[in-house]
């Protein structure tokens, strides 16, 4: 068979040509992966897990180009498409004593003495993302981003709000600096199963356009979960305007705000920004996770608002939202044709397998300068 040409995504936003052929077994794609050890690691191709490690790479549906996601193999704590990671080590130890009285005088019943108070466990439940000692914080090429190294990669951002988790995620503290300028920094955990961004990040997106000190429309901000790390990658100097429809949610997004000063919750339709249009200042980025089927149009009216020349929306699209009884693919087109419509230059679309199915993010550019040339990827 002749030879073919994948290419393998990491977890860190790095990626590896392998070439191989046709007839070759998963397990033989694997171990020419330089990334990580075989055993340590899960393959994902459409979002389906490559389990079988003697099914050969046709079996599979790979083909010439291919493009597969590889995670690392998951211990306790680690990532399942649930949520949260678990620790393992589990507290114990009873006593056990017991009391033994003596038959007392004429015949009647001895009384058992009673029996001694268990002791106390002492094992403490171990953290799911193991000791800070062990984890080495290394920037990630997005600003604002990073990578923390312990015995799997993990995306972090620098906890804003230090000692507060927002959705039961973990959080890391690790000394910065030397001698007496030493400080403890404390990042969180970025979990792509609950976060399009997060995903999009992993799945290797050229720019997100937002970093230190940008401003950020946030559209459908849901309970802050995903917001809470944009808050964290913008920083003090930077702003998050994050709206949502749903009160329910609203609630739970207001509580976040409380603890971070640079969010600030619009609880409004996105349909009808100019309900909001007193509160919100122009923004460097829109990113928009609605799901709704005119999501490209809720985008542009906010663009034509808020979003400066030559700024950048990021969308994630949910195909089954907008048409589910047509192909993804097809879906993922008509709706950039409809942000070209609307001004918006697409630079870039990818897929956000495996974290989540038929989902894709679209980053364009708004009114771009024409005479400037950008570059433009698929």
């Amino acid at each position: 068979a002749p030879a073919m040409r994948v290419t393998v995504c990491a977890l860190s936003g790095r990626s590896e040509h392998v070439e191989l052929g046709a007839h070759e077994s998963v397990g033989g794609l694997k171990r020419k992966i330089q990334m990580l050890a075989p055993e340590q690691m899960r393959l994902y191709h459409n979002g389906a897990l490559l389990a079988d490690e003697e099914a050969s790479l046709e079996q599979v549906g790979l083909a010439e180009g291919s493009r597969v996601h590889m995670v690392a193999a998951l211990r306790a704590g680690g990532f399942s498409p649930g949520g949260r990671g678990k620790g393992d080590g589990r507290g114990g130890g009873r006593g056990g004593a017991k009391g033994g009285g003596k038959g007392g005088k004429g015949g009647g019943k001895g009384k058992g003495g009673k029996g001694g108070k268990g002791g106390k466990g002492k094992g403490k439940g171990k953290g799911g993302k193991g000791g800070a000692k062990s984890v080495i914080i290394k920037p990630h090429r997005h600003a604002g981003v990073y990578i923390a190294s312990g015995k799997e990669d993990v995306l972090v951002t620098r906890n804003l709000a230090v000692g507060d988790s927002v959705y039961g995620e973990k959080r890391i503290s690790v000394e910065e600096g030397e001698g007496e300028a030493k400080t403890k920094v404390e990042y969180r955990v970025w979990n792509p199963f609950r976060s399009k961004l997060a995903a999009a990040i992993l799945g290797g997106v050229d720019s997100i356009w937002m970093g230190p000190g940008s401003k950020v429309l946030y559209l459908g901000a849901a309970s802050g979960t995903s917001v809470s790390h944009v808050s964290d990658l913008v920083g003090e100097t930077g702003c998050v305007y994050a709206v949502e429809f749903s009160h329910r949610s609203g609630r739970d997004l207001i509580n976040v705000a409380k603890k971070r000063t640079n969010i600030i919750p619009i609880i409004e339709d996105a349909r009808h920004p100019q309900k909001y249009r007193m509160l919100v200042g122009m923004v460097d980025c829109i990113f928009a996770d609605v799901a709704q089927p005119d999501q490209a149009r809720i985008v542009a009216l906010n663009a034509a608002l808020f979003l400066k020349n030559e700024g950048h929306s990021v969308i994630s699209i949910k195909a089954n939202c907008i048409d589910s009884t047509a192909p993804a693919e097809h879906v993922f087109a008509k709706e950039v044709q409809k942000l070209q419509a609307d001004q918006f230059k697409p630079l870039e679309q990818l897929t956000l397998e495996p974290y989540e199915r038929d989902h894709a993010v679209v980053v364009s550019c708004y009114r771009a300068d024409k005479s400037k040339k950008q570059k433009t990827s698929q």
